[in-house]
């Protein structure tokens, strides 16, 4: 393959390094498993990663070895993992990748870091071409931060070349008062790093093989190695602790909603919403305070979501309307309204012009067109025809205790208060319920359901039972004016 200009395109190879414990996490979650906007963090870095197009990705693995393998191989199938050893360090990680990356490859490999998850492809990519167009055998991305206490300053000589990094725990006076740091990633020549991590050792504060100490290495062999400074320190953060986490998901959120503002998507109040990567959102969509959207979620045109919802995994359709629900795994059709304070669960369909009310919580059920739930209700495993209105306090009645079975009402029905459909059950078309009914067997189209029990008042009862009692003694009161 060719460049433009006729230069030949190098061969690269990442190795992303993400063997680390974690500890300042706190946690039993693999550091680089927590997650950004619905992605984990090193969702994030493999997704940069193979955005350079490598021949050979490799991932350096060790704690929390098959959680971390197992997203490794969802986002990036034919990794080549690879197990670090007792011996501890980067160093060592890299030593360990360099080995298992074919004999044949002897191109220019870039190391990443697995909790750098903010870093994209075009900066590594500009840091690649200064890599080649310089010739140097090692060139590392730096960047001076506010505060550079706990990184590695990076000591350049009176030409500005790098010679050397020095860890903080390692540092004297002097070098821990250089503002520029070390963050982690680098582009080597494989040939140049396989020779200048064989020669590394333990000998320092922590007892670790540092993959720091290659700079010193190379430069002092006489080889180049150079330094690219990135502006935006935040682009270079590591993510070490649940501090570092949520600020990089105030700033990733930041970004995310910018970029669907730009794209016509009006957002109310940026601050109370979180977007995830996987969202997909058109224009004219309105996200009203307090909206959270997560997953696979689909919002199309002149749909207006919110205030106060989350939406996991959901569909909603032009024009429909969510106002304070949490959904997941629903479908909203065109001109349907949801809310306020309703629960979608997995399965839901609200058809065209559809209602979902105040206090109804729907599960695995279908409604059709112009069906409404509107208050206080509980739908499981029903199918609801068109035009058909569930009256307040409804519930279907879907499990038996051992198996959920299945409510089909038909179109243009009519059902009373506190109506119970005891599954398996069927309404016609047409068909109406009376208040209180328990429906327990077919209603033909266009019958009425009754479930009639004279009404008995036995009379007495309270100043009886209750004697003594603030209703006791207003009904004896009662009585009395009776008289």
């Amino acid at each position: 393959m060719r460049l433009n200009g006729g230069m030949t395109q190098q061969a690269l190879a990442v190795v992303v390094l993400a063997a680390g414990q974690g500890t300042r996490m706190r946690s039993e979650t693999a550091k680089v498993l927590h997650e950004l906007s619905g992605i984990p963090l090193l969702g994030h870095v493999l997704a940069t990663a193979s955005a350079l197009q490598p021949e050979h990705l490799a991932v350096v693995l060790r704690h929390h070895r098959d959680a971390v393998a197992g997203v490794v191989t969802d986002y990036v199938p034919d990794a080549i993992l690879v197990d670090q050893d007792d011996i501890p360090g980067t160093g060592r990680a890299l030593e360990l990748a360099l080995a298992a990356l074919p004999s044949t490859f002897a191109g220019d490999v870039v190391v990443m870091s697995g909790d750098v998850p903010l870093l994209d492809s075009d900066t590594i990519q500009a840091v690649v071409d200064h890599h080649r167009s310089e010739g140097s055998a090692l060139t590392l991305m730096s960047t001076i931060p506010e505060d550079p206490t706990g990184y590695g300053r990076v000591i350049r000589n009176d030409r500005g070349d790098v010679t050397g990094v020095v860890e903080e725990s390692d540092a004297n006076a002097a070098e821990k008062q250089i503002t520029e740091i070390n963050s982690g990633v680098y582009v080597m020549n494989r040939a140049h790093a396989h020779a200048a991590v064989a020669g590394l050792t333990t000998t320092n504060s922590q007892g670790e093989k540092y993959l720091t100490d290659i700079a010193k290495a190379l430069s002092s062999a006489g080889q180049g190695v150079s330094g690219v400074l990135v502006e935006d320190s935040w682009l270079l953060e590591g993510i070490n602790d649940r501090v570092q986490l949520s600020e990089a998901q105030a700033r990733l959120t930041r970004m995310t909603i910018r970029g669907w503002q730009l794209l016509g998507v009006t957002v109310a109040d940026p601050a109370s919403t979180m977007i995830d990567l996987s969202v997909e959102l058109a224009p004219d969509v309105t996200l009203l305070p307090g909206v959270q959207l997560k997953g696979d979620t689909r919002i199309d045109s002149h749909a207006t979501i919110g205030p106060d919802s989350t939406l996991v995994d959901t569909i909603v359709e032009s024009h429909a309307t969510v106002v304070r629900t949490h959904s997941l795994g629903a479908h909203i059709c065109e001109h349907a309204s949801v809310g306020p304070f309703s629960y979608l669960r997995p399965g839901t369909v609200v058809g065209v012009e559809g209602k979902v009310g105040a206090f109804v919580e729907v599960k695995n059920s279908t409604l059709a067109r112009g069906a409404k739930v509107p208050h206080l209700s509980y739908i499981g495993d029903a199918d609801i025809g068109a035009g058909t209105n569930i009256g307040a306090g409804a519930i279907t009645a879907n499990y038996d205790g051992e198996t959920k079975h299945r409510t089909t009402i038909g179109s243009q029905v009519r059902t009373g208060s506190h109506t119970v459909f005891v599954a398996p059950v069927e309404l016609g078309d047409g068909s109406y319920t009376a208040a209180g009914a328990v429906v327990r067997r077919r209603v033909e189209p266009g019958a009425l359901a009754m479930s009639v029990a004279p009404q008995r008042n036995l009379e007495g009862w309270v100043e009886h039972n209750r004697e003594g009692s603030p209703a006791a003694i207003a009904a004896k009161k009662a009585g009395k004016s009776k008289k």
